[in-house]
């Protein structure tokens, strides 16, 4: 790393007047329900944002010379008005890159993609076969990312990414993930399963084990060029750091904004004790931005805590506060999958019935949580 990086690391910590980049989910609506969504997705909510009102905050993002914005949902392709929206933010020189489950990415709207620029396509993939994928995501989900990458292929659009949500299940496939990417001219991603929305049903059975999590950080380590959004900031506890800033930007450098306008510190943490405010508020997201009192919060120098006494902090930072929230632990203690088990004792304490559970469900009626959920490779 640059030797400036521990100088910037600290000035993010206390905040930027813009954020660098920021999520947003445009809709809950989704033809699929992915049993680890971290939005509880499935119907749409009827007080989304109209189509003006996100141009307004597109227009907002402009004059915050926000880089680019991570475009979710729910299934963003749902909304009609998605090229509306799309080609708004590039004419307002605000980068996009959007997610897909790619059942909707047809050949005519992969073309349309291809004549964009400063367009950024992300296909979700939990596995590297249909019998690994399919549990997760719904039957179907697999061949429908492997049409969608034909698509692409064949409108010329090079350099999307396959993004991939780390499980216990589809740790042992890292490699055939690299060669299907590498084979399709794509990038790899890889994330950290987190117990938001629905991920928290099954965060214990899919959570990558200790030896896995070796695994993980290894397998990294020696490819810097497989992105991770900075997920496993964590696993640099165990030596040197993993590529990006490894620290919590939530509120600092990052945000969510939901499909209602509800602004939250980060996309993992939709709960009502990390709302800011809404875009429909007077002075907009900006004002939510710079003003909030969650987020002027967030940005004040964080004690160690339960952590001061390990020689790891400085490289783990503590861990992911929505996962410590997510799982019933105290946010200034370690996180639940801390490579030393420092939390393996509190995590047997936590009474479930305590754990916090996020505010929204937007499940659709009659969902099933399974309870097997796929072979471990």
């Amino acid at each position: 790393m640059p030797a400036d990086t521990p100088a910037l690391v600290d000035q993010l910590k206390g905040g930027l007047d813009a954020p660098i980049c920021l999520t947003w989910e445009l809709t809950y609506a989704c033809n699929l329900e992915c049993v680890h969504c971290l939005s509880s997705s499935g119907q749409r909510d009827p007080r989304e944002l109209t189509t003006t009102e996100a141009k307004r905050v597109i227009d907002e993002l402009h004059d915050l010379q926000v880089f680019y914005v991570n475009i979710g949902g729910g299934e963003p392709l749902v909304r009609r008005d998605f090229f509306e929206l799309l080609e708004h933010s590039l004419a307002n020189n605000v980068g996009v890159k959007f997610s897909t489950n790619g059942y909707l990415l047809d050949g005519a709207k992969a073309t349309r993609l291809a004549g964009l620029t400063d367009v950024d396509v992300q296909l979700s993939l939990d596995g590297a076969d249909a019998e690994t994928n399919d549990p997760i995501r719904g039957d179907g989900s697999y061949s429908a990312v492997r049409r969608a990458m034909d698509n692409l292929a064949r409108a010329g659009f090079e350099g999307y990414k396959i993004s991939v949500v780390a499980t216990r299940h589809n740790v042992g496939q890292l490699d055939a993930f690299e060669r299907l990417a590498a084979d399709h001219g794509a990038e790899l991603r890889i994330t950290r399963l987190r117990p938001s929305g629905r991920g928290a049903d099954v965060y214990h059975e899919l959570r990558l084990t200790g030896p896995q999590q070796v695994e993980l950080y290894q397998w990294l380590r020696a490819r810097p060029d497989v992105l991770t959004g900075d997920s496993f900031f964590h696993l640099s506890a165990l030596g040197d750091p993993l590529p990006g800033l490894n620290l919590c930007g939530a509120g600092r450098v990052v945000c969510l904004i939901d499909p209602i306008g509800d602004v939250y510190a980060c996309p993992f943490v939709i709960h009502d004790e990390f709302l800011a405010g809404n875009v429909r508020d007077s002075g907009g997201f900006t004002s939510v931005w710079r003003d909030s009192d969650l987020f002027l919060e967030l940005r004040e120098p964080q004690s160690a805590g339960a952590c001061a006494s390990c020689g790891s902090y400085d490289a783990c930072q503590g861990g992911c506060m929505a996962t410590k929230f997510f799982t019933g632990l105290p946010l200034e203690g370690p996180d639940p999958d801390c490579v030393f088990g420092h939390a393996d004792e509190a995590l047997a304490d936590v009474d479930p019935l305590a754990v916090p559970r996020a505010g929204q469900d937007h499940s659709k009626p009659g969902r099933r949580v399974p309870v097997v959920l796929g072979r471990t490779t």
